[in-house]
Order: structure tokens, then sequence, then C-alpha cells
């Protein structure tokens, strides 16, 4: 056996056997960095085209894109109030589809005075089965529906656990968000599939990207709408219907709209945290941009951040948070 000399020796020994191993790992590294850098180029990109050229460049009356009236479920949430403003603003009248007619009506009033377009209100309680339908099928009788905006119950984002839920309230809860907006999209469909255009607007929330303590109605509600508006767009997006899901975090001056990295209900009004009507005008422009968008391009910033973070880290972090306040 040959006599080792010294350290130096048994080093260079070891290195050069080791050698390939050593650049095998330098590439599989180098080609890690390169699909990491791919990866951001594309999504710096996409933030470009979703948020920024919409913006710049002039496109089509939405009017003419997609139809002349709206229906809006859920109008009395801050953030479809900003939306169906913004849709008003653009010369689109405006079908209310609501339980509680008065919630809107000062609302479909002031829209017909300010922006010149029709309003009809459409009193409707899911509870009573199809008996509900009739009355929205005849305010859809001859109309261009060119959109349908569906906005989730902001009230679900107060920090309950489930079990504190009355069981009432959560079956009315399940009815509002998951039953009616499914509902609504199969009534309004088919005058869109038969004219070959038209847009569906899901109004969730980024909960839905994360599980959230205290607030398994709300994770689960804007899941199921965030789900239920990519199938739908993977299914009729080919017969000329656009289906967006809208995934915001917090909005200023809704104070049950939670970013999904907080436990906070409410926050002043920022860069992260826009007025209402300051996000619709963000989101509107991506209409027939991108299918699944938060809407407002800091957002994107922050759920481009938040997919960083393995769900892992995400949950331990929530209970620390929760234990610590």
């Amino acid at each position: 056996m040959a006599a080792v000399d010294s350290f130096q020796f048994l080093y260079r020994e070891i290195s050069s056997s080791c050698n390939s191993y050593f650049e095998t790992l330098a590439l599989v590294g180098a080609l890690y960095t390169a699909s990491r850098a791919v990866i951001l180029l594309s999504d710096c990109c996409t933030l470009v085209r979703v948020h920024f050229l919409p913006r710049l460049i002039p496109s089509k009356k939405l009017t003419q894109r997609y139809g002349d009236w709206a229906v809006v479920y859920g109008a009395s949430e801050p953030v479809a109030k900003a939306y169906t403003e913004e849709l008003a603003r653009h010369a689109i009248s405006i079908i209310f589809v609501t339980r509680d007619p008065s919630s809107v009506r000062d609302m479909a009033a002031y829209l017909s005075q300010n922006y010149g377009v029709e309003t009809v209100v459409v009193s409707a309680d899911f509870s009573l089965d199809q008996v509900t339908c009739k009355p929205i099928k005849e305010a859809l009788r001859g109309k261009d529906i060119g959109f349908l905006v569906n906005c989730v119950d902001e009230s679900l984002a107060s920090p309950q656990s489930l079990i504190e839920v009355p069981e009432q309230h959560l079956l009315d809860l399940v009815n509002r968000n998951i039953a009616v907006t499914t509902l609504m999209t199969r009534l309004v469909l088919p005058g869109m599939v038969d004219r070959s255009r038209g847009a569906v607007v899901n109004i969730s929330s980024g909960a839905c990207c994360r599980p959230l303590l205290g607030r398994v109605t709300l994770t689960a509600s804007t899941g199921y709408l965030d789900h239920l508006s990519r199938a739908l767009h993977l299914e009729y997006s080919g017969k000329g219907i656009f289906i967006q899901s809208l995934i915001p975090f917090q909005i200023a001056s809704s104070e049950q709209q939670p970013s999904s990295s907080s436990s906070s209900p409410s926050r002043r009004e920022g860069w992260f945290v826009p007025k209402p009507e300051v996000y619709a005008r963000h989101a509107i422009s991506t209409l027939g941009v991108s299918n699944r968008t938060t809407g407002y391009w800091p957002h994107t910033l922050q759920y481009g951040l938040m997919r960083c973070i393995p769900e892992w880290i995400w949950v331990l972090g929530s209970r620390v948070l929760v234990s610590s306040s």
C-alpha cells in the first residue's frame, strides 16, 4: 500500500476522482438557475402584458366586444359596486339581481342619473328554488347580455371557526356563494353562446390561494369560485365567451376583504391596498387579456411572492402569528 505523505496529496487525489461529480452538480445548478431566470422573465412579461399594455393600447369599446347589458349578482359588496360603476362608465346598462332590492336601488338611480344607462332591479329569493329563475329570465329576455358579474359575500371574511358558525347561516352562505353563482352562470350562458360573445367575471379573493386560520368558509367558497371560472374558461373560451377569475387581495374601505397574508380585517389605503374604484379601473382593463388574475398589478406582485413560500412554511407562520396575537 502506498504511503500518504501529506494532506495536500490526499486532497488532490480525492478531488481529481470527484471532478466528474463536481461538473455534474455545477451543470445542474446552472440549469436550475437558468430555469428560475426564465420563469422570472416570463412573469415580468406577463405582468406587463396583463396590467400595463391594455391600459396603454386603445381597444374596442366593451359594448362592441361583449354586449350592451351586464347582469350583476352581489352588487352590494364594495368591490362589485365599484366594478358595476366602471361598467356603467363604459355605457353598459345594468341588471341587478339581489335578495334585497333596497340595497341597490339607490345605486341603480345613481348610475342612471350620472351615466345615462338603463338599470333594472330584479328581486330574487333563491330559497324558492326554480321559481326564482322566472323573473330573472324575464329580465334577460330580448337584451344583449354581454357581462355577468358574480361577487363573493365579504361577510365570509370575518374570522370565525367552522363550529362557531350557526348551521342555518352556514347553509345560507354556501347557497349564496356557491349554488347561486353557479345558477346565475347557468342562466346567462345560453344567450352568450347563441351570440358567440360575452364575459363572465367571478370576483372572489386572494384567500383562495392559501389556507387561512379562522376563515374556512372564505377559502372554500373563493376556491370553488376560482376553480369554477377556470373550468368554464376551458369549456367555453372556444365559443367566444371570456371567463375571468378575479382574485383580489385587500382593498381599502372594504372592512371584510382580507389580504391572504394578514389576519387583520382592515388596513389603511395604500399602494397595495387600493380604493375599490381604483381596483375596478385596473381590473376591467384585464378583460379579454387574462382569464385568472388579481386584477391589480401590486396584488400580482403579492401573489408572486406568496407562490414562492412553501405551504408548510405558510401554515407554520400562520399558526405562530395566531398564537402570538
